[in-house]
């Protein structure tokens, strides 16, 4: 399956730290298909890629959070609509977040990025993490989209563990 992915950049910063385009494409496809999701033949997402302020202005609108996250997902569409509908949603990440989180988890960035750009993702086919259950079968997702990837496992080496 083939997935349009728009892309847009309201921050420089990301494509001084990477190939935003592929790592986009690269991330979807992958996930794609370990997930093999039924979708719209004609299926697109879009990626922001953004900064803490415009983050924190849409987790404080749509969230009641008023704070800066790494990744916010907005999801068109669920469940049985996935296949009747092409636009899945809107996947935003915010750049000091996860240049942050990188560092701090001591891990490359480009990696974190990746991780997130799945995480959303995710979200958009309808995974969550509100239970236990719901986490475990997520994070197996993106364990294996990562190491399929060939990238370290996201919940292996992160230290203190927590959820995107």
């Amino acid at each position: 399956m083939t997935m349009v992915c728009d892309i847009l950049l309201d921050d420089s910063r990301w494509t001084e730290r990477l190939d935003v385009d592929a790592t986009v494409n690269v991330a979807v496809a992958k996930a794609l298909t370990v997930t093999k999701p039924k979708l719209h033949p004609e299926a697109e997402v879009s990626f922001t890629f953004s900064d803490d302020a415009r983050i924190r202005a849409l987790n404080a609108q749509w969230r009641g959070k008023d704070s800066p996250t790494n990744v916010l997902s907005f999801p068109a569409t669920v469940g049985e609509e996935l296949t009747s509908t092409p636009l899945l949603g809107d996947v935003l990440l915010a750049f000091e977040t996860v240049e942050r989180e990188a560092a701090e988890e001591r891990k490359l960035f480009a990696h974190h990025t990746t991780h997130l750009i799945v995480h959303g993702f995710l979200h958009l086919l309808g995974f969550d993490h509100e239970t236990d259950d719901d986490a475990d079968v997520m994070e197996n997702y993106e364990s294996r989209i990562l190491t399929e990837l060939g990238l370290p496992d996201p919940w292996a080496t992160t230290s203190g563990g927590g959820r995107p």
